[in-house]
């Protein structure tokens, strides 16, 4: 009697076709939220999905915007013989790393857009969505970490968390002529988690950058769901 005790109670091509229903099922749910999301702001299905395929298509374009230069002291040895005996003696030197900023298009330049786009719509919110920006750049700020050869890491949920909720605090608290509590909301939580997390991770680091030794910083250039286009984008399913 056989004793098996895992096996498959299907074929292998029934397995593959569950795999393949489940990726497509995922993919689909994840277009689905992504549409709704920027629904919220006042796009059309349309207008959403044009922005999703030019932001892909955007993320790997980088536009080059200048170039960091830093001397890095960096101590080395050297060896010198004398009667068969090896003497150690460090050798101080000047290292020069060259770091090209650039911007992102995808990850940046179109989120960036987006949330002008939203505040010529709305100027009555531009006080507070500038206010929402600072509360999210500060605390941004304070998370941010640079790392050597890499740039500036920032939890991820630390931003778009911040500008939901700031979004509702000042929402709650002030109310605005010619600006529906549910549109001004959505706005200060979108442009406080882009533009916010561009200025406090981004460009309130940008002294640091160049001590880091990474041959490249683009600005959302960490493909397209970087932190700056995942800060806008969860924010406002967050709300």
């Amino acid at each position: 009697m056989s004793r098996q005790i895992f096996y498959m109670p299907f074929s292998l091509k029934f397995l593959f076709l569950l795999i393949l229903i489940m990726i497509f099922g995922l993919g689909s749910l994840f277009l689905g939220i992504i549409v709704s999301a920027f629904m919220k702001i006042g796009f059309s299905a349309e207008d959403a999905l044009l922005i999703l395929f030019l932001s892909l298509l955007g993320s790997g374009i980088n536009i080059p915007l200048t170039t960091l230069k830093s001397d890095t002291p960096v101590v080395r040895e050297n060896y010198v013989k004398v009667f068969g005996i090896s003497y150690r003696i460090p050798i101080r030197e000047m290292v020069r790393n060259e770091t090209i900023l650039a911007v992102n298009v995808g990850g940046a330049v179109i989120p960036v857009l987006i949330s002008a786009y939203l505040l010529t719509q709305f100027p009555s919110a531009i006080y507070l969505a500038g206010a929402g920006i600072a509360v999210v750049a500060v605390v941004t700020y304070s998370v941010a970490k640079p790392i050597r050869g890499i740039g500036i890491a920032t939890p991820a949920l630390v931003p778009p968390l911040t500008a939901a909720l700031t979004a509702i605090l000042f929402t709650s608290l002030v109310q605005i002529s010619g600006c529906p509590a549910e549109p001004c909301r959505v706005i200060i939580a979108y442009t406080g988690g882009v533009l916010g997390t561009l200025i406090g991770a981004d460009l309130l680091n940008l002294g640091k950058i160049k001590n880091l030794g990474a041959p490249i910083a683009s600005i959302g250039g960490a493909g397209t769901f970087d932190g700056i286009f995942l800060s806008g984008f969860i924010a406002l399913l967050l709300i």
